[in-house]
């Protein structure tokens, strides 16, 4: 039996913004959560769920724009999975994420809190992206209008043509890239260095990886453009062909002589994840230099650091005022990562322990510590109920600020008691996903007030959002 296609819900005007870049129309009293429009629209929707009280689907065709609508910048907007808001002008993005935080706080957290403070917009809403990564694909994807002009076979197969593309996954689809030719989140060389090498693989007969069938020579490419100057290229290959793989470095060293950092990766896996792989440097320096606030950060290949540098500091410039610090505090960063957070506030501090459960990130954080000539920064890798012992704290004393930036995930209720047993003054909670936060903020109600929110806007055109909250002690003078 033929699957029924999803249904089509004709001329919803839509009427709201909801969480996650999705808008909300209503149809006879049941919520309809739409992709692709915006406030003021006029829509008919294709479903892809459909429940008793509410639905979701894609706006599939428009009968009326809204008026707060703007041209999109790029060629790729709808296909691309990024920059999905430029079609709404950059104040209505904020003031969209602003409301966004605002409701997860009041429907998640369900605390007695403070009014939001105005979110700190970025001001730089293009090529604000020091590092990208692109996949190599067999499989280029189509649109509908590619397709339209295709002359098809009149016999045999009449399936689309395999076609090497070099760009970004297709949103849904795991073996299809975009073919892109011009990003507008990095600036250039990253263009230039992308459609080139794209090029010359293509001449000199390359393959570029099938993941279907787990082969290829070209898999992924990483280009890192730093704040000081620094340029940093990793090209991730799927085979050890050393002859095809010095062609390829030869190639971008002398195309482009301003890359600081070239390395190559060889990753035989099913998986992209480079945590467990050996990066190989071709030539150049073994890391970057990127500048952070007055602070020099070494990154490597595979070192996570804030991927929009200038925003990240009004992000830590925040965090920093909510500590409160005067300098006599003791402060505990936690999921410190590369110790970012922990080095740019260390001058207003007494001391800092940073801990994070990966240890090759510590190392980092440590060769940061050195580089900046900071000696009240001192890092320890391990699991934070663990490490935070009483010990612990005797040999470097209790916290005075805690300062927390976990993952997506939120934190684990094991940190959130841990946190809860240490009994800090104050606390400063980073998250890039209010709705977590807003959970973890209800689980430390139990002895802390929150008692500062302000949003900050880490990535424009998308619907991501950073958020920081000061909590208090309860009774706490």
């Amino acid at each position: 039996m033929r699957k029924k296609k999803n249904p089509v819900l004709e001329q919803l005007a839509v009427n709201a913004y909801a969480a996650g870049g999705k808008s909300i129309a209503k149809v006879e009293g049941k919520v309809v959560f739409v992709e692709g429009a915006v406030p003021g629209d006029v829509v008919d929707v294709r479903l892809s769920k459909n429940k008793k009280d509410w639905a979701e689907g894609k706006a599939i065709r428009f009968h009326a724009y809204s008026p707060e609508r703007v041209t999109p910048f790029c060629e790729h907007f709808g296909i691309c999975g990024g920059c999905k808001w430029q079609m709404l002008p950059y104040e209505k993005q904020l003031q969209y994420k602003q409301e966004e935080v605002e409701q997860q706080m009041k429907r998640i957290g369900k605390l007695n809190l403070p009014a939001l403070m105005p979110i700190a917009g970025s001001a730089e809403t293009t090529q604000y992206r020091n590092k990208l990564e692109f996949t190599f694909s067999s499989k280029k994807y189509f649109t509908e209008a590619e397709i339209a002009t295709m002359e098809m076979p009149e016999e045999g197969p009449r399936g689309l043509p395999s076609i090497p593309a070099l760009g970004f996954h297709v949103p849904g689809s795991f073996d299809k890239v975009i073919d892109i030719r011009q990003c507008h989140l990095q600036a250039e060389p990253s263009n230039a260095i992308r459609n080139q090498l794209r090029e010359h693989a293509l001449s000199q007969g390359y393959s570029f990886y099938d993941i279907r069938n787990h082969n290829g020579l070209l898999r992924n490419l990483m280009i890192r453009l730093c704040t000081t100057g620094d340029l940093m290229v990793n090209l991730v290959l799927g085979e050890e062909d050393k002859k095809a793989i010095n062609g390829l470095m030869e190639f971008l060293r002398t195309s482009f002589p301003q890359i600081s950092s070239l390395f190559y990766t060889v990753n035989r896996k099913f998986n992209d994840s480079l945590h467990d792989q050996s990066p190989v440097l071709y030539h150049g320096k073994a890391f970057a230099i990127e500048e952070l606030g007055g602070k020099r950060f070494k990154v490597g290949p595979k070192s996570f650091f804030q991927t929009n540098t200038k925003q990240a500091e009004v992000l830590y410039s925040i965090t920093k005022e909510f500590a409160l610090l005067t300098g006599n505090e003791v402060v505990y960063d936690l999921y410190c990562g590369t110790g970012s957070i922990g080095i740019f506030v260390s001058d207003k501090a007494k001391k800092v322990i940073g801990v994070e459960l990966i240890e090759e990130a510590i190392e980092d954080a440590k060769e940061n510590v050195a580089l900046n000539n900071i000696a009240n920064a001192h890092f320890f890798a391990g699991d934070v109920a663990a490490v935070c012992h009483e010990e612990f704290f005797i040999e470097h004393g209790k916290p005075d600020v805690i300062i927390t930036d976990p993952p997506r995930a939120g934190m684990h209720e094991k940190l959130v008691n841990q946190i809860l047993a240490m009994r800090a003054p104050v606390v400063v909670y980073v998250s890039c996903n209010p709705a977590t936060q807003a959970r973890d903020l209800q689980l430390l109600g139990e002895a802390y007030e929150v008692t500062a929110i302000r949003p900050v806007d880490m990535f424009p055109h998308t619907h991501h959002i950073e958020n920081v909250v000061q909590l208090k002690l309860k009774g706490n003078p």
